[in-house]
């Protein structure tokens, strides 16, 4: 009997853990067309599943010679563009990177991005393992996926 009752409790655990969506996961990335040579910027929607704050801290990629994360502003009537050296995640946060707004700046591109090309970006976390993302070339915003990248 203690034995059936050990087993049951050990599968109800085990089935508790694997429910639900934990860690830190990205959706619906994509780019702007952008020439070799010039800038272009990745947008994302970045979620926390978990309960445990963390912190972005930088971005890398074979395409461009330096990533950057960059926050757009209204300053007065002059849209300002800033690199913000980490972006502090919360527990169970939701961060939209879109145009306007938050962004990862790709500077001094190595190659062409045209309308249906495909390339990656890796996430760098204070805590949380890299996350490689793997990035669309779109003229706007793709439709509303869940992909887990």
């Amino acid at each position: 009997m203690k034995k059936i009752l050990f087993v049951a409790l050990v599968s109800i655990l085990l089935l508790t853990a694997c429910g639900g969506e934990k860690g830190i996961e990205v959706h619906n990335a994509w780019a702007r067309p952008a020439a070799q040579g010039g800038n272009g910027g990745v947008y994302f929607e970045l979620h926390n599943h978990d309960s445990t704050p963390d912190e972005l801290i930088g971005a890398s990629s074979d395409v461009a010679a330096v990533v950057e994360i960059h926050e757009s502003k209204m300053d007065g009537d002059v849209m300002q563009m800033h690199m913000i050296p980490s972006l502090p995640l919360e527990a169970y946060a939701d961060i939209a990177f879109e145009p306007g707004g938050l962004h990862v700046m790709l500077i001094n591109l190595k190659q062409d991005l045209k309308i249906d090309d495909e390339f990656d970006i890796v996430l760098h976390f204070k805590n949380y393992e890299d996350i490689t993302v793997h990035v669309q070339v779109k003229e706007g915003a793709p439709e509303e996926e869940h992909d887990d990248m």
